[in-house]
């Protein structure tokens, strides 16, 4: 239960089992527990992830358990829904990464708790497609794609590490969902400090991008499909990967640092300033060899990611002529 805290199963035990709402807030017993959920939101706001941590003795196991709802509190002491997705991508993640060792009588148990309609048949999970496409709405890329999946009676066959994927998303929109839950003054007084610690540094990862960051670029000039891309991250909303290389894409060739694009992802639910330093410089040429063009319209349709297209949109099959043909027209 420690492992797995969003199970109904934890939820049980503790309101059967443990300490009382004032015990949890205020008993000097339980202070390890409350500093372990807030070690809990850090870590999702900082790291993207939940640590593991020991859990040998019955101290370590019942912090571990009851860190889960002081997290949650905290999260609603803030109230940020950049720090609700965050953390409910984070609590995702790491629900993933445990699951790999569960076998399949769990994550068949799991799947009926996050209410995911499924089949488990000769070695392949089958889920439901109306499951699966609201669990995959933000995974845009072509394998995801309904039109690319096997398909037999209305339900979608997936292999066991993509059926994992397929729940994650569904535990993330389940925690983002609940959250922020509704906090007293009591519970808002004794997490004063973290709430304020925590919504200065949403602040700082806020302003480390802001639209007048472009230098020469002109944000009135740019398509309507990166305005999307970029109003989404700038409220520190997930962008599927075909957007992000889009993105990076069309900013580069417009002059843009890799350094200054890297700055404007760092308001992202999952936001790893290793990995994405990687992929832009990858794009931007610098490790691959390679300066990649942004895709053209067309592509950027098949994606999913052309949004609003405008009367000029209709004249144009790039993304670039546009930014050059408002431009223009600006000129004259």
């Amino acid at each position: 239960m420690a492992r797995f805290p969003y199970l109904k199963e934890t939820a049980s035990h503790i309101k059967e089992s443990d300490p009382s709402l004032d015990d949890l807030l205020t008993d000097p017993a339980y202070e390890e527990a409350r500093m372990a959920g807030e070690r809990r939101v850090f870590e999702a706001l900082e790291k993207s992830t939940i640590e593991d941590h020991s859990l040998v003795s019955d101290a370590e196991i019942l912090n571990e358990l009851l860190s889960y709802p002081v997290a949650r509190m905290i999260v609603s002491c803030v109230g940020d829904p950049f720090l609700v997705r965050r953390y409910a991508l984070s609590e995702a993640k790491t629900a993933n990464r445990r699951w790999l060792d569960e076998d399949n009588e769990f994550i068949a148990g799991l799947s009926n708790e996050l209410d995911v309609d499924h089949r488990m048949e000769d070695g392949y999970i089958k889920i439901h497609f109306s499951d699966f496409l609201k669990n995959t709405a933000q995974m845009r890329s072509k394998g995801w794609k309904l039109i690319n999946q096997r398909l037999d009676g209305g339900y979608v066959t997936l292999s066991r590490q993509k059926f994992l994927r397929v729940l994650q998303d569904a535990l993330r929109i389940r925690i983002e969902n609940e959250l922020p839950l509704e906090v007293n003054e009591k519970i808002l007084e004794t997490f004063r400090g973290p709430t304020l610690e925590l919504i200065d540094k949403i602040q700082e990862k806020k302003s480390k991008y802001k639209a007048e960051d472009f230098g020469k670029i002109r944000t009135t000039r740019l398509p309507p499909c990166m305005n999307r891309l970029l109003a989404t991250l700038q409220t520190g909303e997930g962008v599927p990967h075909t957007g992000r290389f889009a993105l990076t894409a069309f900013l580069r060739h417009l002059g843009l640092r890799p350094d200054d694009i890297l700055r404007m992802f760092s308001t992202i639910p999952d936001f790893d300033e290793g990995k994405t330093r990687y992929q832009i410089e990858h794009i931007c040429g610098m490790t691959s060899g390679t300066k990649y063009t942004p895709p053209e319209c067309s592509t950027m349709k098949s994606y999913g990611i052309c949004y609003n297209p405008d009367e000029l949109c209709g004249k144009i099959k790039h993304p670039l002529s546009y930014y050059r043909l408002k431009g223009k027209k600006r000129t004259a």
